[in-house]
């Protein structure tokens, strides 16, 4: 039986690589894992409360593009942070920004660009949505190294003219996973006089925007209102799994232009499936509350202050401006992360396998993403027994 060919290319995926590069071996210490991005600290202390008065409701089929206090609770959430008014029409609530960040592709990418086959650009490392998002639609995933060089985040503009082009869709991360890095007020400016000028949109996806070191990130809405940009332009992802550490939730939203909401929700009506009601009221009850977030982020700050005394002394260490890994540089990245699996029983991911090689360079290789998630003593103990095993 024939199968498709435009995923036959798709390396395996980055967890699975991982259990087949350690789990033959056998751990030299107490197990301790920081690979997944799966927060650990306190979830909401009212979501229980509020799911439990609301389970009736899950004999209901739930609203599709979000129920209006969830719709009410995002809008709201936008103004206070930053400052921009986001009516209903422009706001879809999604299972999980995963999903809305494929389908968002499914739905607003074109089938050619001037005459071509499009393009979807991407940073490299990236999460790895958006290359299968780029395949499913046809298009052509053009990578932009994010690297020391640029900052850890792309720079779209050093890419071709002819290429830009054909572009239908950019990807940026703010806070960047893996590397942590943050997409200042300059940087959304003159990526959406790119996008202006080759017009393509920007899928900005800020999971991680509550997850910082010092000043909040500035966000893609936020620069694009300030600059009076065409409302279609801009595309904005956000999740409670981060902000709010409820991974198992799946509950994030999209917001940007209204022509573009009213595309992403008829393919939903189609082919999506929708947060269960009782969910999108917990949703709605947590989107409105901040001194949850406020302790949460407290715990990361600490975190951050740890690590840079941690690898103080570390060679090409850069601790990270937002969200919760370490992008620790290190000769080899399976070499590295098999040795503190075989020493230690750490277990931390190959920066290789969130990146693509390029020209016979893949800008992970250098690299360990390490996923600071646990509770902050067991990350102190894991952190220097992996800088004594790595770099002493």
């Amino acid at each position: 039986m024939q199968v498709p060919e435009r995923f036959s290319n798709l390396p395996e995926y980055a967890f699975p690589r991982l259990r087949a590069l350690l789990d033959h071996h056998t751990p030299g210490g107490e197990v301790v894992a920081m690979t997944i991005g799966e927060p650990r600290h306190e979830m909401p202390p009212f979501l229980a409360e509020v799911l439990q008065a609301l389970t009736h409701l899950f004999a209901k089929y739930p609203a599709n593009e979000g129920i209006p206090e969830l719709l009410d609770a995002i809008s709201a959430w936008l103004a206070r942070r930053y400052g921009v008014t986001v009516p209903h029409a422009q706001i879809m609530a999604l299972n999980g920004t995963r999903e809305g960040l494929f389908n968002a592709a499914l739905a607003l990418c074109p089938e050619g660009k001037n005459g071509a086959r499009p393009v979807i650009l991407a940073p490299n490392p990236f999460y790895q949505v958006y290359a299968v998002a780029a395949l499913a639609v046809g298009a052509e995933p053009v990578y932009a190294p994010a690297t020391a060089d640029t900052g850890y985040l792309p720079d779209y503009t050093a890419l071709p003219p002819d290429v830009l082009d054909r572009a239908a869709i950019a990807y940026v991360c703010s806070p960047s996973n893996p590397q942590g890095a943050v997409a200042d007020a300059d940087y959304w400016r003159n990526l959406l006089a790119l996008a202006e000028k080759h017009d393509f949109r920007i899928f900005a996806d800020e999971c991680y925007s509550e997850i910082y070191r010092n000043s909040p990130p500035p966000g893609a809405l936020e620069i694009a209102a300030q600059m009076g940009a065409d409302p279609e332009r801009v595309l904005s992802f956000h999740s409670l799994s981060k902000r709010s550490n409820l991974p198992g939730l799946r509950s994030g939203f999209v917001a940007g232009g209204p022509d573009s909401i009213r595309r992403i929700r008829q393919l939903r009506a189609y082919a999506g499936a929708p947060l269960p009601e009782p969910l999108q009221h917990v949703a709605a009850a947590t989107w409105s509350d901040e001194a949850h977030v406020d302790r949460s982020r407290a715990l990361y700050q600490q975190k951050y202050a740890l690590a840079d005394r941690v690898f103080a002394q570390v060679p090409g260490y850069t601790g990270p401006d937002g969200g919760f890994f370490l992008w620790l540089p290190v000769e080899d990245g399976e070499a590295a992360a098999l040795k503190l699996w075989r020493e230690t029983g750490i277990r931390v991911l190959p920066g290789a396998y969130l990146a693509r090689e390029q020209d016979g360079f893949n800008p992970g290789k250098g690299f360990i993403r390490v996923a600071m998630v646990t509770p902050i003593d067991e990350i102190q103990d894991a952190l220097i027994r992996l800088r004594d095993c790595l770099y002493r």
